[in-house]
């Protein structure tokens, strides 16, 4: 991945110093609200499993455009809070929101994804099965 350095030619970019706490946290809040998941891919397909416990298929979304696949959808708080001292909460509620960056050679017409015990699967069928190979780049005298 190429990454944008902080560095200039006469030393430190300052500006992109003094925003760095500042992308850091946008970042943290992010992951905070983003479900936990996990990706993994076999010689037929990509499969991404993501927890979404206390939410309903029904609040779910998935949608694939562009490249990218996109789990959307909102985790509703149904509990009662009359004559309740609560000493802690850990729940999370509220819309969340997942994107997955789908590789050429997913086959983004023949996806598929069900819900179970809190967890969505979400299968990515291959075009064809993977073939790593080098790919030699020549090198020309400069």
């Amino acid at each position: 991945m190429v990454q944008k350095s902080e560095m200039t030619a006469e030393g430190p970019d300052l500006w992109s110093v003094m925003m760095n706490p500042m992308r850091r946290f946008g970042e943290q809040v992010a992951d905070f609200f983003a479900p936990s998941s996990e990706a993994a891919n076999t010689e037929n397909a990509y499969e991404i499993s993501v927890e979404l416990p206390g939410v309903s298929e029904n609040d779910i979304h998935v949608e694939v455009h562009d490249g990218r696949l996109t789990v959307t959808g909102e985790k509703k708080s149904s509990r009662k809070e009359e004559g309740k001292n609560f000493y802690f909460t850990e729940r999370v509620y509220g819309r969340f929101h997942r994107a997955f960056r789908l590789p050429d050679d997913a086959d983004v017409d023949h996806v598929s994804a069900s819900h179970r015990d809190g967890v969505l699967s979400i299968a990515v069928p291959r075009t064809s099965p993977a073939k790593p190979a080098a790919k030699k780049i020549a090198v020309s005298k400069g």
